[in-house]
C-alpha cells in the first residue's frame, strides 16, 4: 500500500488549497524573516528539501541565491520550473524523496519548511532525513526547520474543521495517537460529484524532542523560535523553528 505523502492523487486534489495565492503572497516575507533569522546574504548556496511547487525557492532565487530545491512531486517540480523559465530564474531542482537526497557538503544553508518533516512511521527515516541534512552541508552551514509543533498543536487543536474554496469543500478531522507522539488526519475534498478522501498522518515534535533528534545528528548552536518572526517559543508561538548549525 503506498504511503499517503506518495500518492500523486493526494498532491494534486491538495495541492491547490494549501498552496494558494495567499500561500505564494506570504512566501515573499517569510524569505525576508528566513534571511533575518539566519543572517545571510544573496549568493550563499540554498538547499530547499520538500520545496513543493517552490515558494521560497523562487524567492531565493529572486534575490540572487544560489537555490537548489528537491522534492518527491514531480508535477509541483514542473510548475516550479515552469515558473523559473518565465522569470528567467536559475534555479536547480532535484526529483528526489527526502530520504535518500544527500549532496556532501554542497550547500551554505539547508531549509526545511512548511511541516514537512516527520511522515514516516519509522523514526528511523526521521534520522536518516536529519543525517541527510547534516552531510549536504559544509562545515559552519546553518539549518532551519519549521513546523507545527507538539505544543503549539495542544494548544489550538480541533477536531474537525471545514473550508470552502473556489466552490470545493474541504473537510479535516485529526485524531492524536500513540501517546501524542502522532497526528492522524482524514481530509475530504468534494467537488460536484467528486469527492476525494486521504488518511495523512505524521509524527509529532515538541522543542526538546527535535532539539535532541538534530543534536544527536552532530547539530550544534540549537536555538528554537515559536515563529519565522524570532518570537520566542512560549504559550505564544504560532510555529515550532529550530535554527543550527554544522560544527
Amino acid at each position: 500500500m503506498t504511503d499517503w505523502h506518495e500518492n500523486d492523487e493526494f498532491w494534486q486534489g491538495f495541492g491547490g488549497t494549501m498552496f494558494d495565492v495567499a500561500a505564494w503572497e506570504d512566501a515573499t516575507e517569510q524569505v525576508d524573516q528566513l534571511e533575518t533569522l539566519l543572517g545571510i546574504e544573496p549568493g550563499v548556496r540554498v538547499l530547499d528539501l520538500c520545496c513543493g511547487p517552490g515558494r521560497h525557492a523562487l524567492e531565493f532565487a529572486r534575490r540572487g541565491y544560489r537555490v537548489t530545491g528537491v522534492d518527491r512531486t514531480e508535477r509541483f517540480l514542473e510548475e516550479a520550473r515552469r515558473r523559473a523559465v518565465k522569470e528567467k530564474l536559475d534555479l536547480d531542482l532535484a526529483h528526489s524523496d527526502m530520504r535518500e537526497f544527500v549532496d556532501p557538503e554542497a550547500f551554505d544553508v539547508a531549509l526545511n519548511l512548511f511541516t514537512s518533516f516527520g511522515y514516516f512511521s519509522d523514526q528511523d527515516d526521521d534520522r536518516r532525513v536529519v543525517r541527510n541534512l547534516f552531510e549536504s552541508l559544509h562545515s559552519g552551514g546553518k539549518l532551519l526547520m519549521d513546523m507545527g509543533g507538539k505544543e503549539v498543536i495542544a494548544r489550538t487543536f480541533e477536531h474537525k474543521q471545514w473550508r470552502e474554496r473556489d466552490g470545493d469543500f474541504y473537510l479535516y478531522e485529526r485524531t492524536i495517537k500513540d501517546d501524542w507522539s502522532w497526528i492522524e488526519n482524514r481530509w475530504i475534498r468534494i467537488e460536484l460529484d467528486e469527492r476525494q478522501e486521504f488518511t495523512v498522518g505524521h509524527r509529532l515534535y515538541s522543542a526538546a524532542e527535535l532539539k535532541r533528534l538534530l543534536h544527536d545528528a552532530g547539530f550544534v548552536e540549537l536555538v528554537v523560535f515559536g515563529g519565522l518572526d524570532g518570537r520566542a517559543y512560549d504559550t505564544e508561538a504560532s510555529r515550532l523553528v529550530i535554527k543550527g548549525s554544522k560544527p
